[in-house]
């Protein structure tokens, strides 16, 4: 098992989750992050942490895209260690459907 970084991060990106991974298994796009699934240690902490509940466990029904997502960005964006701002727009996006489809970017972010 591993977490998968899904749509609800896309454009709010708060990175609170960054600050608790005790393996630095995140990774920065311009508008999400995403979660290296072969350094995931399954630990869970970064869940709770997510204000948009963007993360969860693969296990779920129907993550398979994300899983598939997750590995492939994760091998292309910048580590990211450090939390950063979130987007000055992130709590307007909150909750907003679809967001894959209308605001993905595969843009890497600046990994700082």
């Amino acid at each position: 098992m591993t977490y998968v970084v899904t749509d609800n991060c896309i454009r709010c990106k708060y990175m609170d989750c960054v600050e608790v991974c005790p393996v630095d298994c995140f990774y920065e796009g311009e508008n999400m992050l995403v979660i290296n699934p072969s350094e995931c240690i399954d630990c869970g902490v970064c869940e709770p942490e997510c204000p948009a509940e963007a993360i969860l466990p693969d296990t779920e029904n129907g993550l398979e895209k994300w899983l598939e997502l997750n590995t492939k960005y994760s091998a292309e964006w910048p580590n990211i260690t450090v939390k950063g701002e979130a987007p000055a727009d992130a709590d307007a996006m909150k909750g907003v459907e679809g967001k894959l489809e209308k605001f993905f970017s595969p843009e890497p972010g600046s990994g700082d």
